[in-house]
């Protein structure tokens, strides 16, 4: 047996408040979805005057990174595992709605461990890579120095 750490409410609500934070600084009014390592939802907010698909996308973007235990835009990069050469090209058919590979889901790995994911949508690319990353060193300032967040873009564990 092993001991294991837990994404919980109060974690995912310092995440989400600061994705919304660098949601007004990059003028982008986003859906933001913490999942737990299971990729079920532990918190999910759209912002006022959000796109209405944007809950479902960003619940999609927080799944991935969990389960697959990588940013979900490496999917798709050249030479990616779900681009046409890749050896998982069209695993996003296989779980329809769920699955996602495009800009915008971060694994939330803490000790390398992941415990969860992150899941922004309503921006361009840039915009919910800059949300997603401000809310991962949200989460490390918050945990302290007692935890090792990941905060990169590029996650792959």
């Amino acid at each position: 047996m092993r001991s294991v750490l837990k994404l919980e409410l109060e974690e995912a609500r310092v995440m989400i408040e600061a994705a919304k934070e660098a949601s007004q600084r990059v003028n982008a009014l986003e859906s933001i979805c913490v999942v737990d390592d299971g990729g079920y939802v532990v918190a999910l907010e759209r912002m006022n005057g959000g796109r209405i698909t944007g809950p479902e996308i960003a619940i999609a973007k927080a799944f991935t990174a969990a389960g697959h235990k990588r940013s979900t835009h490496l999917f798709n990069q050249p030479g990616g595992p779900a681009s046409p050469t890749g050896e998982a090209f069209g695993i996003h058919v296989m779980l329809p709605g769920k699955f996602a590979i495009f800009v915008g889901g971060f694994p939330v790995v803490v000790n390398g461990e992941v415990v969860g994911g992150i899941g922004i949508s309503g921006g361009n690319g840039e915009q919910d890579t800059a949300v997603g990353t401000a809310a991962l060193a949200a989460l490390q300032e918050h945990l302290g120095s007692a935890y090792e967040v990941l905060t990169d873009a590029d996650i792959k564990k």
